[in-house]
This record gives structure tokens, sequence and C-alpha cells, in this order.
């Protein structure tokens, strides 16, 4: 059997995904919570004849509901990215399935990194023969700079070329 072709190696390979705070079951617990504080505060309405004022806290709950879902509706999008000393490939995918691919030469690829002096890292860029690309538009300033160092190295060595040893 043959050892893999060192061009063929990743150099750098990451995949990025939206960041979600809760899980499904614990939005669903959130949204059980709200539901009971809407019950409680409408049943003194409820009491004194203002019965349609309940409605609208259930409409609370249904908006609440609503959210969650076109969050983790959201949540399904992602970014691939690979470096390889021949070709950095990035793979973003929709939150309905739809794909879009770009590929570069990693030896002409250039990453643009847009900071701010209080906020950090704004905007990353993948430019390259007049193309430009945003990656990472969903991540935090932090993230946003990890993974720019860890593709600016992974760069920098693909531009140093294949080793062959």
């Amino acid at each position: 059997m043959l050892p893999p072709d060192p061009a063929d190696v990743p150099l750098f390979r990451r995949r990025i995904q939206p960041h979600r705070s809760l899980t499904k079951p614990q939005a669903r617990v959130l949204l059980g919570i709200v539901a009971l504080g809407g019950v409680v505060t409408s049943l003194p309405f409820v009491f004194i004849g203002a019965w349609p004022v309940a409605g609208f806290f259930g409409l609370d709950v249904l908006l609440v509901s609503v959210a969650f879902r076109a969050s983790f509706r959201a949540a399904r999008a992602y970014e691939d990215i690979t470096v390889t000393p021949l070709e950095l490939l990035l793979r973003k995918v929709n939150p309905k399935g739809l794909e879009r691919e770009w590929r570069f030469n990693p030896v002409w690829v250039r990453l643009d990194r847009q900071e701010h002096e209080e906020f950090g890292t704004q905007r990353l860029d993948l430019i390259s023969r007049g193309s430009r690309v945003e990656v990472a538009a969903f991540l935090g300033p932090d993230a946003k700079a990890q993974l720019a160092d860890g593709l600016s190295s992974a760069l920098s060595e693909a531009r140093r070329g294949v080793r062959y040893s």
C-alpha cells in the first residue's frame, strides 16, 4: 500500500457552525417556563372577566416558539475550510442545505482581516484574482481571530510548497 501523497494531506481542516447557547431540550424547558408564567399571570384576568387578555399571553408563547424554531433552523448552516499544499477549498452550506463551493490556489489567496480596535476581528475575507468571499460571518470576534490565526499559518505552510521526505 502506498503512503498518502503529501500534496493531498490537509494542512488545515475546519468545520465552522453558528454557536447556539441552548440545546433543543433546554429550549423546550424554557418555552415551558414561559408558558407556565403566561398561564399564571393570565389567571387573574380570566377571573375578573377580562379573558381576552389570556390570549395575548398565549401569543407571547407562540412568538418565542417561532423565534426558537428560526434559530435552530439557522443553526443548520455551516462552512468547511480545507487547505492542502495545492488547494484551498471553501464549502458553504446554507440552512436549507444548498451548497456553494470555492477553490483557490493557496499560493495566490490572501486572507483579509478587518479589525476594530475595541471589538476585535470583525470580518474575514478570502481574496484571490479579483474574487472576494467572506468566511465565518456568523462567528464572534474571538472565534474569528482564532480561525484567522490558524488559517494564516496553514496558508503560509502551503506557500512553502509540498515537502517530500
